[in-house]
């Protein structure tokens, strides 16, 4: 009866309607079903918290919130209630049940979603055309605006169960923000997964909000990126249940309002290659090295504030960090992996102004970091192993020699000239020892070097990759707890700049 479109507002209604009645396919849906849908919005979209918020979605002129159709208004003859409230079931059956209207236009128009014929509906005593604006479908424009519909014909003509989809899909969003928040997938089971999931949160918050007479429908706990992160490894913890083909997609989540005061869509892409990336850290081989990173990045208690205790973090800065890689690779791998404090934080509440090489050395994993170059950055293979074992020479070079100035200058230079001229002055100081150079041209040159001394623009994110290696391997060896304070004199010059 229904199927995906790939249109993210119809697919995030198909997938609502799929949801509310327990079914793992749109294709599975009966009439009944749809009527299961429609009653419950016609119940619940006229009453709040729902009434007031969903104006968000398909403005105030939607069907729901017409007050001249609003039969419980004060001071009303009985007459006029009855009056009122059948021009307002009108509305409702216009909207959720012209898929059950055996009326098709004579037009000609096809659903411009779904494919097939539209119907006509019968409003004020006139047979009226399966045409939809911006009342029913959000960010498109109004009835009357003829230059933005084709052929100068307002409105777009949709059949009626693109409508009922259309009328759904607002209990699949979050509440973020004041806004909607909706995800789409290239993978339809996470398109019904996150759905489904807000779907119940939905409803349960308008139980919980009419039992206590509020008028509102609370915000979700997190902010957008992080929820859309939170719901989204939950996914693979019910895939890995069910034993169910973890297929490889991406997905946009579109957090929008369709306010008369002011429309507007911000979007949020995560790319396959991120996806993949979280999949392999959430699986059994990286989760004792991966969970610490994600609990340090949680938002912690303004200190000194009254009611810290009852604090309950919205963020998690490394949730949010991913959307904006690969971009960002350098900051986030600096940030999270090498323990870098930022000196530019995002407020009181934010945890990484206190990060800190000198405490968390054991969170530096080389794990994660060959992951993340392969996955994030799609790092060729045989450079990821030459900067690996690049880390391996100096760190058995600075532990056996025991060179805290050459790891302090290692680490804090800034200057290309004077990063390689440290390396070459302590190479040159272990070959007159009598031992074999701890680094040679070739893997230099690899790993920083675009050649003839030009050094590669990102040689900063080489070193810190080099420095990620240097620090595993020195601190299983046990040389930081002995030169304690070499850590503690980088410590400032780790802070992000």
């Amino acid at each position: 009866m229904l199927k995906y479109t790939r249109h993210p507002f119809i697919d995030v209604g198909i997938a609502t309607i799929t949801a509310f009645v327990r079914k793992r396919d749109p294709e599975q849906l009966t009439e009944a079903d749809l009527d299961l849908i429609a009653d419950y919005i016609e119940r619940e979209y006229v009453r709040q918290p729902l009434k007031s918020f969903l104006t968000v979605a398909f403005t105030s002129n939607a069907w729901f919130c017409q007050d001249a159709y609003n039969p419980d208004k004060p001071n009303l003859s009985e007459e006029e209630r009855q009056t009122r409230r059948r021009k307002r079931e009108l509305l409702a059956e216009a909207h959720l049940r012209q898929w059950s209207i055996n009326r098709v236009s004579s037009g000609g128009d096809q659903d411009v979603f779904l494919g097939g014929p539209i119907t006509t509906v019968e409003l004020s005593g006139k047979l009226q055309p399966g045409k939809a604006a911006r009342a029913q479908i959000p960010l498109t424009f109004g009835d009357t605006y003829i230059n933005f519909f084709a052929e100068g014909d307002p409105g777009l003509p949709v059949s009626g169960l693109a409508l009922l989809a259309l009328q759904a899909f607002p209990l699949g969003c979050a509440k973020c923000a004041g806004r909607l928040l909706a995800v789409h997938s290239d993978n339809p089971r996470i398109t019904q997964h996150f759905a489904g999931e807000f779907l119940v949160e939905n409803r349960s918050a308008v139980q919980l909000a009419q039992a206590s007479g509020s008028s509102k429908l609370p915000e979700t706990r997190f902010s957008h990126r992080t929820l859309l992160i939170d719901v989204l490894l939950r996914a693979y913890e019910k895939q890995r249940e069910a034993h169910e083909d973890d297929s490889l997609f991406s997905l946009t989540a579109y957090h929008l309002t369709n306010s008369g005061q002011g429309a507007d869509l911000n979007l949020y892409h995560l790319p396959m290659q991120t996806i993949v990336f979280l999949r392999e850290m959430s699986s059994a081989h990286y989760a004792a090295q991966w969970e610490p990173i994600v609990r340090r990045a949680w938002e912690v208690p303004p200190q000194g504030k009254k009611g810290a205790e009852d604090f309950a973090p919205r963020k998690n800065w490394l949730y949010e960090d991913l959307f904006d890689l690969p971009q960002n690779a350098a900051r986030f791998v600096r940030t999270y992996f090498l323990r870098a404090a930022l000196r530019y934080a995002q407020g009181k509440t934010d945890p990484r102004t206190g990060y800190s090489l000198q405490d968390e050395a054991i969170l530096v994993s080389w794990s994660i970091i060959d992951s993340f170059l392969r996955r994030i950055m799609g790092m060729e293979k045989e450079r990821v192993e030459q900067i690996r074992q690049l880390g391996d020479a100096l760190a058995d070079y600075v532990a056996r020699q025991n060179d805290r100035r050459f790891f302090r200058d290692f680490f804090t230079v800034q200057r290309y000239d004077f990063f390689r001229t440290a390396l070459i002055k302590a190479n040159l100081a272990y070959v007159r020892s009598g031992k074999p150079p701890f680094i040679t041209l070739e893997p230099y040159i690899a790993v920083f070097e675009e050649g003839d001394g030009v050094a590669q623009m990102d040689w900063r994110l080489a070193r810190d990759l080099v420095l990620i290696r240097m620090v595993e391997q020195l601190y299983q060896r046990g040389w930081f707890q002995s030169n304690a304070e070499v850590l503690s004199e980088t410590v400032e010059a780790t802070v992000e700049e």
